[in-house]
């Protein structure tokens, strides 16, 4: 009998634990991703609400010498602390011990890996938003890492679940063009990065992975980036500065597909991937496309340095 009961005990525990939302904690405070996805998460009376998870807890992070983090950050932790009641902690190892799983949300790239690093050794499961890293070598450390520990981590634009990527995405596609913002942050290497990851994430939702070679044409304005993937096709991206609309051609065998005028997109398909994600360990976007996509954008960058020369993936 006390065995039984035990056992009885056990499941009414793990029962339990399936039914109460996911402790969610946030790492970096300097974008307003946290308020929007924490509205979205936290309050079950949002016509857009993902049910399944809470924020709970956050660390505030910055970076002093990015102008958009350091002006930002302190204005989005008195709002999630006042609107939304979630804690404050000193550092990303007590916030791992109050949470089940990260969103790594530090607008700064450069700033990833380290804390990547800390949640990683903390086991739990990690969604990294944009961008990745700040490098292409930080970017395969903290796969590389996640991967020696056993975590499940995960990168994605929002724009992957958008109406383009998501209707436009056909199986006899011959090439592509996407377009989109393409700002720029100095402090970021791969320059491309910091903006344009978002046409660029389109390109490879509609293209796949496969790429095998980039060429980049810079001006003030705008940048080109022309991707030859190894079965032929070609994939080109426009960034433009300051800000642009998102959008894209697709070529078929006997058409070509062009995008809304203003085609739609929003936080909250991505978001219901990411719950999905903790919850069941399932990795939505490969870890091996994302970190192609760092290789793309690491080609362009030397693209430009050597004057529009041809490179291949590292």
């Amino acid at each position: 009998m006390p065995l039984m009961r035990t056992v009885l005990l056990s499941l009414a525990a793990v029962s339990l634990l399936g039914a109460a939302d996911l402790r969610i904690g946030i790492v970096g405070l300097d974008t307003s991703h946290v308020v929007a996805f924490t509205k979205v998460l936290n309050d079950p009376a949002n016509p857009d609400h993902v049910a399944g998870a809470r924020v709970v807890a956050a660390f505030k992070g910055g970076s002093p010498d990015v102008e958009s983090s350091r002006t930002r950050v302190d204005g989005f932790a008195k709002e999630l602390q006042e609107k939304w009641n979630v804690e404050m902690v000193a550092d990303i190892p007590t916030l791992c011990r109050k949470v089940d799983a990260i969103l790594l949300e530090s607008v700064d790239g450069r700033r990833h890996l380290e804390q990547a690093r800390q949640v990683i050794a903390a086991g739990k499961p990690l969604f990294i938003d944009k961008p990745l890293a700040s490098t292409l070598e930080d970017a395969r450390e903290i796969a590389r890492l996640a991967k020696a520990a056993g975590v499940k981590w995960f990168s994605t634009s929002s724009l992957r679940y958008g109406e383009v990527a998501t209707k436009m995405k056909f199986p006899d596609a011959t090439g592509a063009i996407t377009w989109g913002p393409g700002p720029m942050e100095a402090h970021h290497y791969l320059d491309l990065s910091w903006y344009a990851v978002h046409p660029i994430e389109m390109l490879f939702a509609l293209l796949g992975p496969g790429c095998v070679e980039v060429t980049r044409t810079y001006a003030p304005d705008a940048d080109v980036v022309v991707g030859r993937w190894k079965d032929g096709r070609i994939g080109t991206v426009r960034a433009t500065r300051p800000y642009g609309d998102y959008g894209a051609v697709v070529f078929r065998p006997k058409s070509v597909e062009q995008s809304p005028l203003k085609p739609k997109s929003s936080y909250v398909p991505m978001l219901r991937e990411i719950i999905k994600f903790f919850q069941t360990g399932v990795v939505p976007v490969p870890n091996e496309e994302t970190l192609e996509i760092f290789a793309f954008m690491d080609a362009a960058q030397k693209s430009r340095e050597a004057g529009g020369k041809p490179v291949p993936l590292r």
